[in-house]
């Protein structure tokens, strides 16, 4: 079953853990999910690992020379630790244990459900996407330090051309084929086919400012970049 006001946001481990865990952000972003669930809304969080995970990846790469499979599963770690960190911030409002799978999500009448990522081989925009087709729910916001998606890389091109409204046939056009742990692209392409077969809206901005998201949420004019 649809759900419009059920949302779905990819909170990027940029914002929780840029450097340090940012302890000015959680709270603030914590007060406006409240907000938003006091008007009836749900939300599912998948977190990125930010710092936390560069940091055990850079150190197991010195101590020996480990697998993708190895590599993958410290960073789901490290997002994980994020989402129990948030789950935590949330109170009675979260779920008590993390997604592991959104698959095979709970059922539950807690407003804000949290998760990190999935298995290896897999990103955490296609985590958003399973959990946003798990729950019914036809919005995923992804939220990093990035203002727009780009048509390609502006730190290397500076002819690059930010996209303010793509539907999915246009957007996946600038996107690879294949998905690997490394790739340099606005969205993970295999998660954009699963979002373009189930017809779900993505929307990429900038979590560090809030009163954007806010405009989103209210359907009003904001900064970022919308396909469906």
């Amino acid at each position: 079953m649809e759900d419009n006001k059920h949302i779905i946001i990819s909170l990027g481990g940029s914002l929780i853990a840029p450097n340090e865990i940012d302890t000015n952000f959680i709270p603030d972003f914590v007060s406006l999910i409240k907000e938003y669930v006091a008007k009836g809304y749900k939300f599912g969080i998948i977190t990125g690992g930010g710092k936390v995970a560069r940091n055990y990846l850079d150190a197991i790469k010195i101590i020996t020379t480990p697998s993708n499979t190895d590599l993958d599963w410290i960073g789901i770690a490290s997002t994980r630790l994020n989402a129990e960190l948030l789950r935590v911030a949330f109170g009675e409002l979260a779920y008590d244990k993390i997604i592991l799978d959104p698959d095979m999500i709970p059922t539950t009448d807690r407003q804000v459900m949290l998760g990190g990522g999935w298995k290896p081989g897999n990103s955490s925009d296609l985590a958003a996407i399973h959990t946003a087709i798990t729950l019914g729910a036809k919005k995923v916001i992804n939220l990093s330090n990035i203002d727009y998606a780009y048509d390609k890389d502006p730190k290397s091109f500076p002819d690059a051309v930010k996209i303010e409204h793509s539907n999915w046939a246009d957007f996946r056009k600038i996107l690879p084929t294949e998905w690997n742990p490394g790739l340099n692209a606005p969205f993970d392409p295999i998660a954009a086919i699963k979002a373009e077969e189930k017809g779900i809206e993505v929307a990429i901005m900038n979590g560090k400012n809030l009163e954007n998201l806010k405009n989103y949420l209210d359907g009003q004019a904001f900064i970022g970049t919308v396909i469906k």
